[in-house]
């Protein structure tokens, strides 16, 4: 049997942001509201994600703020936005984490599992063994092992990724479809 007919709504879904959610900016990052553009297809998913998990976290590397090329307020304003976009669409996200450590090697920062830990001490039923990340990096794919999740690989920003891998479990091309897929 297929891990993905297992899902029901005692499960959590982790999402990264930037190149799951929305386009990234090649070499820089999304620094206010007017730079979020969301992915063909992102609210749909979100839409059914909502019926599949009991929880939908947002676990975001920002680096930017630590360089200081943006404030938290910024981040705020962005993940309000975000909300508010995906609310509309009838989806939900339930927290939103986010590292802005410089160090490599930071607790938070993927794919360290900080802020897994930090989701689970919100949201003390969240089981990662009944958890799924969805990515579009290694690091993303690091943070689900090293937390003990299941692994998505999207191939929104980096198709080369060779899968089969040892590190994950689906890949998919877009966020909508792996939702089709569930």
């Amino acid at each position: 049997m297929d891990i993905l007919d297992t899902i029901d709504p005692t499960w959590t879904l982790f999402l990264d942001r930037d190149g799951v959610l929305n386009h990234e900016k090649h070499l820089d990052y999304i620094r206010n509201v007017s730079e979020l553009k969301l992915y063909d297809g992102v609210v749909d998913a979100m839409r059914i994600f909502a019926t599949q998990f009991s929880k939908i976290i947002i676990v975001t590397n920002q680096k930017g703020i630590g360089k200081g090329l943006m404030t938290v307020q910024d981040l705020d304003a962005i993940h309000a936005s975000l909300q508010l976009q995906i609310e509309l669409g009838g989806g939900q996200i339930d927290a939103i984490y986010h590292c802005s450590d410089m160090a490599e090697d930071s607790p938070n920062r993927k794919p360290q599992c900080g802020m897994a830990y930090q989701a689970q001490e919100t949201f003390p039923d969240i089981d990662f063994s009944k958890s799924i990340m969805v990515g579009n990096r290694m690091s993303d794919m690091g943070f689900a092992r090293n937390a003990g999740m299941y692994s998505v690989f999207l191939a929104t920003t980096h198709p080369e990724i060779e899968f089969p891998h040892p590190n994950i479990d689906f890949r998919f091309n877009s966020l909508i479809e792996f939702a089709n897929a569930l």
